[in-house]
């Protein structure tokens, strides 16, 4: 057999990405299926009134597949296109302290600072706020364990080159790059996370027990 030239070998792996992202399209509608017979089970399980214990087994099983259908929900977007809905005087500082409040709330301690009031950037404002927020709890699970109570800090800033810096810190050192890992329902968000903000002209990285986020702004 002959070896691949450069433009079969990525047309191969395009037509290797569509298949993919079908499989795991129609993985999901699969777990949909199963969970609704899942949940029709646990009604006529509540009818019957058996034992505490089958009551919770059940919801475990819905739970999982909720969980199962939402990160292959998540990787369908990543496999496909970022479409990006961009709005003028988008205030990320705004939104990161919003996100902070947010997962205060939800028992995720995370402190946000700055050395600015507000930082207009031209974005979208669904889809960013959706990256930071996945980011910051991804910092908040790598946290030590019996650390809970230590909040991740998050440092909004504006550097030299007239760009936002977001800065995550105050979590346990990481070795491999969570960026471009599939390995848990938050490395699948923080990967399209890094997906979205690179869409918007930004970069994210991480050096074991730091994440750093840089955008363009526009004022």
């Amino acid at each position: 057999m002959k070896p691949l030239s450069r433009i079969d070998d990525v047309s191969t792996l395009q037509e290797l990405g569509k298949a993919s992202i079908q499989i795991v399209h129609d993985l999901k509608n699969q777990l949909n299926g199963l969970k609704l017979y899942a949940t029709f089970l646990k009604r006529r399980i509540e009818k019957s009134e058996r034992p505490e214990d089958e009551q919770q087994t059940i919801i475990k099983l819905i739970t999982g597949l909720d969980r199962a259908a939402s990160d292959l929900s998540l990787i369908v977007q990543y496999g496909r296109p970022i479409e990006l809905k961009k709005q003028a005087g988008f205030d990320i500082q705004k939104a990161m302290r919003s996100i902070c409040s947010r997962l205060n709330e939800e028992a995720l301690p995370v402190v946000c600072d700055s050395n600015v009031e507000s930082l207009l950037g031209n974005g979208d404002p669904t889809k960013l706020t959706d990256a930071f927020s996945w980011i910051s709890a991804g910092a908040a699970g790598f946290r030590h364990d019996g650390d809970s109570d230590t909040p991740i800090r998050v440092s909004v800033n504006r550097n030299v080159n007239d760009q936002v810096s977001i800065e995550w810190s105050g979590f346990a050192p990481i070795d491999h790059d969570p960026f471009k890992s599939f390995a848990g329902s938050d490395e699948i968000r923080m990967s399209l996370a890094a997906k979205i903000i690179e869409a918007h002209g930004g970069s994210v990285e991480h050096d074991r027990n730091r994440f750093l986020a840089t955008l363009p702004l526009s004022e």
